[in-house]
């Protein structure tokens, strides 16, 4: 049985939270959290499960370090304070705990990631004798394990593309992804998101992975974005969107040869199905898919849907970024250290969730 921290109760960590206490090969030992309205509270609380678990939330890393665990589950956003989680991060993995995680997505790619991510993780992880593998649903699923399943179908494959077409307008996500996304802004405004060099930087990392994999040479990894503009009030669960402002969004990273794309990731991400009719929609008249598609002999497409029997696809989408992590841990353990990949860990690593 592997003893388990929780660090982050937010979006992704209180749905990876009860799969650590209901899974009998995990033991959880530890929880963290960021507000004082969470610290001090039983688990299962800040994951709706009735049963008291006995582990409190606590904002002391230090206590954390030293519980000794075989693995922190990290899913506290980072992206905005990158320093400060690589930090976090190294305190365990400095301490002989290894680290599976969904966010600091750079590292889904870890070879790819620029050195000032790297290199201090690398150093911890050899300090410590442990591992650090970040994954999720995009980046990470769809641009590894999907379309690695799809290339083992094709005979000879030509271009790649890799989407994300979602309605984000049930995810309540305003402060991060809605200001991230530029969602609910004027046309002329940039959203962190496309900065120069901030696409590249979040999805190039597997489009020159994929290349490096398939043995082909990219002349350069380019970036492309636009935004779509309401001409009418859009009501929804993520903001309220006013005439004249942003509501769609639609980007790609763009893996060149020849002056032509050959390995594309690309997102389509609109606030309701009203928004941008003339963007790419999902199939079946579904609101999200995650979807490979290889040109050449013979063509394959796959098209992956998360969430069923009711599961809201945006909540299916965050219980399915948890699972990435929560399912790798035993794999992730028993690993050599260093960072890693989906590359280094076995094909198979979900063999725990069936009980």
């Amino acid at each position: 049985m592997k003893r388990v921290i929780q660090f982050s109760t937010g979006n992704v960590g209180r749905h990876a939270l009860p799969m650590i206490i209901e899974r009998p090969s995990l033991d959880l030992v530890g929880l963290h959290a960021h507000g004082t309205d969470k610290v001090g509270r039983d688990a299962a609380q800040l994951c709706g499960l009735r049963e008291p678990t006995g582990v409190v939330a606590t904002d002391d890393i230090d206590a954390l370090v030293e519980l000794g665990a075989d693995c922190v589950v990290y899913t506290s956003q980072a992206e905005m304070r990158p320093q400060e989680a690589i930090e976090e991060i190294c305190r365990f993995l400095r301490a002989g705990t290894n680290v599976v995680g969904t966010s600091m997505v750079w590292l889904v790619a870890p070879h790819h990631a620029d050195a000032w991510i790297r290199e201090p993780l690398a150093r911890a992880c050899a300090d410590g004798g442990t591992s650090l593998y970040i994954n999720g649903v995009d980046p990470g699923y769809s641009g590894d394990t999907l379309i690695y399943t799809a290339l083992s179908l094709a005979g000879r494959a030509t271009a790649i593309t890799v989407s994300e077409i979602c309605d984000y307008g049930s995810y309540d996500d305003a402060e991060f992804t809605g200001v991230s996304f530029g969602f609910g802004t004027t046309p002329d405004h940039t959203p962190i998101m496309f900065a120069p060099g901030v696409l590249a930087s979040l999805w190039g990392g597997q489009v020159r992975s994929l290349a490096e994999m398939l043995g082909v040479r990219l002349d350069e990894v380019r970036e492309r974005h636009e935004s779509w503009v309401t001409p009418t009030q859009i009501e929804c669960t993520m903001m309220g969107v006013p005439p004249g402002h942003v509501a769609a969004v639609r980007f790609a990273v763009e893996g060149i040869r020849d002056g032509r794309p050959l390995i594309t990731m690309e997102h389509v991400n609109r606030l309701t199905p009203a928004t941008a009719p003339d963007w790419p929609y999902p199939p079946d008249g579904r609101l999200g898919v995650h979807r490979v598609v290889v040109h050449g002999q013979p063509g394959v497409e796959i098209n992956t849907h998360l969430g069923l029997d009711g599961v809201d696809h945006n909540d299916g989408g965050v219980i399915s970024t948890a699972a990435r992590a929560v399912n790798a841990i035993d794999a992730v353990c028993a690993a050599p250290p260093g960072l890693l990949s989906v590359k280094d860990l076995p094909a198979a690593h979900a063999d725990t969730v069936m009980w």
